[in-house]
């Protein structure tokens, strides 16, 4: 009977059934109970979260917690979905069915399963190869959640939700969302697919002010920052404690480089989410580009600026131990106050955290090259470096930039080498 119960179970669309794995689980349940915290009174995604967060409680050995947060999932979509909730709850239902499974309550694990065939022959589909929408969106939600990787997967799922429901706003934004996430390199505002659905999600619901930030980052990507800081505004006036309007709108002030913006909101999203490694993420860079600013004009206060800077890098990467970007900033504010072992152990711990999640090794190896290269005086390590970041992502900006500082090292030794000839054949002439 177990073996039997185990081969219906792996046929289940489910978060256990989906492959989810190499995430921060902590900082994964951080950013859910913020989300969850930050959104009482509202449908969207609390549901999704719970159950997001009932299977990491799963991850780490939790069953209890695990079915606790399940049984929370329940009953918000009961709330929110009344008598209409059986299609939201297929998800849900299969998660209960595993958590029973491993828990060794067989029997309340076949109920689950029961339930699920129940609602299969209420609600079928055109053909067993499709699933009804809402499996498509928490999927495609849990694919979001959980890590860089998993971007395009959420992507499809999307686009196969709206091809069931193409007015559903839930789906519409998700896609959005998944757009945006991955989409790079493209030349201008309307060439881009993301700006596109950006747009349609306003259409039908217009008052979006998550969506319309991400619009507004849209149009400063493609420097139409006039039209990006309306938007920004408009944002956060409608939704002014959502805490990814805000952080999206500081992100912006930031790279505009209205710092003092960009620090008042962190710090009141800081007060919002203080487990967030992101916010921690934002401030640091705040303080690094005051940092520089301060250096160009003269100041006295750079040295001020790099201790917070990394008090608040050191907090980001205590809360998210595999947050690959807070430690290459780390590691090269350690190399700026010349302690270059430490930075040499920064560097080297990234290096075995991008390659065991498969997360951004590009970039590690031109931010490592760099360092190599400017501070180290290593040449020959720097090109080694850079020839494996435009190996790996040749297209991206940092594999142009690996090509760009190849090409000028390669320039550089010409010169060199033409600047020794002509010395020896001004000795030979003599």
């Amino acid at each position: 009977m177990k073996d039997m119960l185990l081969a219906k179970l792996c046929q289940l669309e489910c978060h256990f059934t989906w492959g989810l794995n190499d995430t921060d689980l902590n900082d994964l349940q951080n950013r859910l109970k913020d989300n969850i915290e930050m959104s009482v009174g509202e449908d969207r995604g609390i549901g999704w979260s719970y159950s997001n967060l009932a299977f990491t409680k799963f991850k780490q050995g939790l069953l209890e917690e695990a079915r606790d947060y399940l049984e929370k999932a329940e009953e918000h979509i009961r709330k929110h979905h009344g008598d209409n909730c059986e299609r939201q709850l297929i998800v849900t239902y299969g998660n209960f069915a595993w958590v029973y499974y491993h828990m060794r309550e067989h029997a309340q694990s076949q109920t689950y399963l029961d339930k699920l065939e129940e609602i299969k022959m209420q609600f079928p589909t055109e053909s067993p190869a499709v699933l009804h929408p809402e499996i498509y969106g928490e999927k495609g939600r849990a694919f979001l959640n959980f890590a860089q990787q998993y971007y395009e997967k959420a992507k499809d799922c999307f686009e196969k939700a709206l091809e069931l429901e193409p007015e559903e706003i839930e789906w519409n934004e998700s896609y959005a969302v998944a757009l945006y996430r991955t989409e790079f390199n493209l030349t201008s505002f309307e060439e881009s697919p993301a700006s596109r659905q950006l747009r349609r999600v306003l259409e039908l619901d217009p008052n979006n002010a998550y969506i319309m930030v991400l619009l507004g980052l849209k149009h400063a990507e493609y420097k139409e920052y006039q039209r990006a800081e309306e938007l920004m505004e408009t944002a956060i006036d409608l939704d002014p404690n959502k805490p990814y309007v805000i952080q999206y709108v500081a992100k912006f002030y930031r790279r505009n480089k209205q710092f003092d913006k960009a620090l008042s909101l962190l710090k009141r999203l800081q007060e919002m989410t203080p487990n967030s490694a992101f916010v921690h993420h934002q401030l640091a860079l705040i303080y690094m580009s005051k940092r520089q600013t301060s250096i160009q004009n003269g100041g006295e206060e750079a040295e001020a600026l790099l201790t917070l800077c990394m008090q608040h890098l050191d907090q980001a990467v205590s809360i998210r131990p595999s947050f690959v970007y807070a430690m290459l900033d780390l590691a090269a504010c350690y190399a700026e106050k010349k302690n270059f072992k430490k930075a040499e152990e920064m560097f080297e711990e990234t290096f075995k955290v991008a390659t065991a999640k498969n997360d951004s090794l590009h970039v590690v190896e031109v931010r490592y090259a760099d360092f190599q290269l400017y501070h180290m005086k290593s040449v020959p390590l720097a090109i080694m470096h850079y020839k494996e970041g435009l190996r790996l992502q040749k297209h991206t900006a940092e594999g142009k930039r690996c090509a760009q500082q190849l090409t000028k090292i390669a320039n550089k030794d010409i010169l060199s080498m033409m600047a020794k000839l002509m010395g020896f054949w001004a000795m030979f002439m003599k």
